[in-house]
């Protein structure tokens, strides 16, 4: 059963389109206007195994704050969508992942209660024309749409670069392991019986 999902979002701000492939080989199509954002979707989809189309056009002549947080919406919500009733699915997932003299930690629970905490910090306000501040907002826009509980925290770095694709790979390395099936898992991983 092929674990996929379509989103798109249309305002006065963005125009995206957007698929998801959950259990894909890490094949990527992106362009979202900001050059380096695309860069980190498209290790996000590499390094998860994740098979990910995103065209996006937004107001860039204000800022990339629109662009950036609307695929975060869109992303969140193809990943609920293509979770579908979660039957089966590991729901944790972490990883400690280095990168150079960065080291970012990622952990995900697909709780279905949203939540996110970022401990990071960036020593410059962007990184080719991505705004450093839109990490989170990102990442937010996530863990809200998808409802998942996530935590980010960055152990080490000093290099901006290599911080915020560390976060992206690690949270891609984080949410593979959460989506993937365990066969000894019978109905939904939770006491409650529901997620």
């Amino acid at each position: 059963m092929s674990r996929e999902a379509s989103f798109s979002r249309t305002t006065k701000e963005t125009d995206i389109s957007l698929r998801l492939e959950l259990d894909g080989r890490g094949n990527s199509d992106i362009d979202t206007g900001i050059g380096f954002f695309d860069h980190m979707l498209e290790g996000f989809a590499r390094h998860g195994f994740f098979d990910l189309d995103v065209k996006a056009t937004g107001d860039l002549m204000v800022d990339c704050h629109h662009t950036v947080e609307d695929i975060g919406i869109v992303l969140g919500s193809a990943i609920k969508k293509a979770l579908g009733d979660k039957k089966g699915v590991r729901r944790f997932g972490s990883c400690i992942l280095p990168m150079d003299e960065t080291l970012v930690l990622c952990a995900v629970d697909l709780s279905g209660r949203p939540y996110l905490v970022f401990d990071g910090e960036f020593t410059t306000d962007h990184v080719g024309y991505l705004d450093t501040e839109m990490v989170r907002e990102f990442f937010y826009a996530i863990s809200y749409s998808a409802g998942m509980n996530l935590h980010i925290k960055v152990l080490s770095g000093s290099n901006n670069h290599h911080i915020i694709e560390g976060i992206f790979k690690a949270f891609a390395r984080a949410l593979d392991e959460a989506t993937g099936i365990d066969v000894r898992i019978t109905g939904i991983l939770s006491t409650k019986g529901s997620l």
